[in-house]
Order: structure tokens, then C-alpha cells, then sequence
């Protein structure tokens, strides 16, 4: 980036928990998010973005380390109250990357990536932190019922226990706002994981009763309201122009609920309705494309590099990641994600880190790019369940099951296509041996909490 250009502030609104057809640009009929709308119609809304994982823990490492959660050893299912677990200390965050290139870094809203210190949020690159480090569901408030219940923090001190889930979007952006106030002049990082929409679900009472559809869609339109708060904000400070905003699910929840909604599964599945999930990026000041729709198949992984790129970052040398470059897509420089040996872009080349080493089966049956370009979908407990590629997704158990999504989203018919099979079952195969070479364990953290092996310093170098 050159000297006479701002970084650009960079906001990521994550939600818990949102189906695929459960905004009005999705679709939803039921409710009214018009915010969010107009976010899409200012920006690039993605009808083919896939979560990490489909259920949370994993999906949030994917995202911050731009990795297919197997390979950070954060696979299986998530990290509950009493878990020794979390996120890997050894590997380098977004927010890392981003903070030692200049950015002021908050996480503001629900962690759920480890408890003990080396995992927590203050640890993992980000300046400030407030929020719910766990969820609000009963298997993990049971940890907190001699204690209080579960505590709401700021910094590692508790502002409230327990924790009121009506209160909790509203007071996530209050606080966003005033981080958002306080660097204004210096480039910014806000990761903004909501609570909502994962159950039990909370309400305010300005919106109970707001949506046809019960408190799950009071709960969306209180989120759009909320959102349009973060815009606001922006504007009134006068860095909307600035800034670029994410946002997007961290798993899907149910399937369609009309007949134009083919989509099926629920969240946990590998069915589309369980990872397949609503994204919009917007930045118009910055040279983000406007009222767009993007058919390319986008990966959570793929905003790791990409947000770098926006920042004039490059991603240091010795990170392997799965994530791609898509900022030439962002800026409608492309309408796919381009090969990175066309060196389009700042990050362009990352995927070309990733072990590449086919044998002679498969060599000639699979490019390099076709590759990188697939979509692994793993399953709640973690194992390699699916293979996507284009148009094509082929199960792999209990037998191989191939269907055409560009023909039938909803996955109720089985394709034919033998050459297409065999080449995504070789994707898989391949797959699962980069991940047998390459898959970097959460430090065996398991009952092991020891000094890192190495210094997150030496990572950036």
C-alpha cells in the first residue's frame, strides 16, 4: 500500500447460528432487515459462501486463522466450559497479523475458543476485549451455577454475572461504537461475534413482537437495527468512506421454508443448510464493487488473506494456509477467484504454500488450482465428509454421492457423472493426506498447558 493511502478500517459483524434464507436478501419474507439489505445492494452478497465448520468453535478458528480447522487441531465439535482446550497459541491470528501491521484490534461479543489464558482473546492479538467467553446454552451455564452464573467481561474483569441475554447485542454495540470512536484517526480491526442467534435466544423488549416470525425474527431485526447503528456511526464520524464490513454466519441453521427455498439440513449437517450461509462484504469508498451477487464458492477461510491484502499486509512466508485471495473478486476485477499464479493481488500466491505433490493416479486428473479451489466440508465431530468443486459435491460416506448444486441446491437427486466423481474423490484422497503431513496439532494442549514452542515473534518474521 502506498504512503499517500489510509489502511483501511476493517469490521467483521459474525453471527451465530443464521440460516442461509434468513435475512430479506436471502429471501426471508418473514421479517424485515433492511440495513443488512442495504448493505447487499451496496456491495457483493454471496449465494455460494460456506462456513468453516457447521457448528461454532471450529468455524471461528477457520475464520481467524484462515485454515480448514483440522489443520489447527480445532475439528471437533467446540470447547465447552471445563475444556483444556482451544484455539492453537501457536498459530498467527488475523487480528495478530493485522495488529503488527498497525491496527488497533477488538473482539467484542462471544469467544468460545478456549478458556485458559493462552487461548484467550487478549492473547490472540486483539487490544481490547469484551463479551461471553462461552455460550448460554444449559450445558455450559451448568458450570457457572455455584459461581453466579456466567459472566459478561471487559479485559479480563467482570462487568456483570450473569450474563442477561436481552441485553447483549445492544450493549456488544455500544461498545463496539465506542472502540470505533476512540480509533477513528488509526486503522482499525473490530472482529464483532454476536451471541445471538444461538439459543436461548434474547430479546429487548423495544423488540419483542417486531417480526411474523416469533422471537427468532425479533431477534434478527434487532440485529439489523443494530447494524445499522455500527453504519451510522461511520457515517457520522466520517470513515464510512474507509472502511470495509463483513458480514456473514459461523454455520447455517435450518433448510428452506418455501418452495423457491430449495436448500435442506440443519445446522451440524453437511447438508448445504447446515454450512452454506448468508455473506456480504461491503466497502464502496474503497473500491468495493457494488450490487453485486457472486456465485463463487467462498470459503471462511478465504478473508484471511484477503483483509491482509485491503491492509498492505503480506502474509509472512512461513504460514501455510487454506485461505485464498479473493480482493480482485471483492473489487470486480474478476467474477471467479484467479489462479494465484497470476499474481493479481498482494496475497495472491498463498494457496501455492499449501503440499502439492500428487501421485502418478492422480496427477493428470487433478489441477493444482482445482485443488486449492475446492471446499472440504467436515462434520460436527470433525471427519471429511464431503468434497465441493464448481457446481459438483460429492459425499464420501457412506458411499460416494455426487449431485450438481447448480442444478439441484437442495440435494434431492443423484447426478452421473463418472469422470467428475473420480476426480473429486481423488481431491478427497488428497486432501486427507495434506491434512495427515500438514495438520498442525493445538499444541497437544489437551491437559498441557506449557510455553509455546514457538514465539508468535519469530511467526511473524
Amino acid at each position: 500500500m502506498g504512503a499517500d493511502k489510509k489502511k483501511p478500517n476493517i469490521i467483521f459483524i459474525f453471527i451465530d447460528d443464521q440460516g442461509y434464507y434468513d435475512l430479506g436478501c436471502y429471501g426471508a419474507g418473514e421479517i424485515k432487515t433492511p440495513w443488512i439489505d442495504a448493505m447487499a445492494k451496496e456491495g457483493t452478497r454471496f449465494t455460494d459462501y460456506y462456513a468453516a465448520a457447521p457448528i461454532c468453535s471450529p468455524s471461528r478458528a477457520g475464520l481467524l486463522t484462515g485454515c480448514y480447522p483440522r489443520r489447527v487441531g480445532n475439528h471437533i465439535w467446540v470447547h465447552r466450559a471445563d475444556s483444556p482446550s482451544g484455539i492453537n497459541p501457536n498459530e498467527l491470528t488475523i487480528a495478530e497479523l493485522l495488529k503488527a501491521g498497525g491496527y488497533a484490534t477488538a473482539c467484542i461479543g462471544k469467544w468460545h475458543l478456549g478458556f485458559h489464558e493462552p487461548f484467550l482473546p487478549r492473547n490472540q492479538g486483539f487490544d481490547h476485549y469484551f463479551g461471553l467467553l462461552h455460550n448460554l446454552d444449559p450445558v455450559e451455564v451448568v458450570y457457572f451455577k455455584e459461581k453466579g452464573g456466567v459472566p459478561l467481561i471487559r479485559n479480563g474483569k467482570v462487568v456483570k454475572r450473569p450474563a442477561d441475554s436481552t441485553e447483549l447485542t445492544k450493549l456488544y454495540t455500544d461498545e463496539a461504537i465506542e472502540f470505533i470512536e476512540k480509533n477513528k484517526k488509526a486503522p482499525f480491526f473490530l472482529y464483532l461475534p454476536h451471541t445471538m442467534l444461538h439459543n436461548p435466544l434474547g430479546v429487548s423488549e423495544k423488540f419483542k413482537g417486531s417480526s411474523n416470525w416469533g422471537e427468532y425474527g425479533d431477534a434478527i431485526q434487532e440485529l439489523d437495527h443494530n447494524v445499522g447503528r455500527i453504519f451510522d456511526s461511520l457515517k457520522s464520524l466520517g470513515i464510512d468512506d474507509n472502511t470495509i464490513v463483513i458480514y456473514a454466519s459461523d454455520n447455517g441453521r435450518g433448510p428452506g421454508r418455501a418452495p423457491q427455498q430449495k436448500i435442506r439440513g440443519r445446522k451440524l449437517s453437511t447438508y448445504e443448510g447446515g454450512i452454506r450461509v448468508p455473506a456480504i462484504a461491503w466497502g464502496p469508498g474503497l473500491g468495493l464493487q457494488s450490487g453485486r451477487e457472486s456465485t463463487a464458492v467462498v470459503r471462511a477461510m478465504d478473508w484471511y488473506p484477503t483483509l491482509a491484502t485491503f491492509a498492505g499486509i503480506k502474509v509472512p512466508k512461513g504460514r501455510v494456509i487454506d485461505g485464498r485471495d479473493i480482493s480482485p473478486l471483492l473489487k470486480g476485477e474478476t467474477k471467479v477467484v484467479p489462479p494465484p499464479g497470476i499474481k493479481k493481488s498482494l496475497n495472491a500466491s498463498i494457496p501455492l504454500r499449501r503440499r502439492w505433490d500428487p501421485p502418478g493416479e492422480w496427477r493428470p486428473l487433478i489441477h493444482r488450482n482445482e485443488y486449492n479451489d475446492a471446499f472440504f466440508y467436515h462434520g460436527s465431530q470433525g471427519a471429511l465428509a464431503a468434497v465441493r468443486w464448481r457446481n459438483w459435491k460429492l459425499y464420501l460416506n457412506p458411499s460416494l454421492q455426487l449431485y450438481d448444486l447448480g442444478k439441484d441446491p437442495g440435494e434431492s437427486k443423484l447426478a452421473r457423472n463418472r469422470d467428475i466423481a473420480r476426480k473429486l474423490r481423488g481431491m478427497a484422497i488428497l486432501f486427507q493426506e495434506e491434512m495427515r503431513l500438514d495438520a498442525r496439532r493445538a499444541g497437544e494442549v489437551h491437559g498441557n498447558l506449557a510455553p509455546l514452542v514457538e514465539s508468535k515473534q519469530n511467526v511473524r518474521n
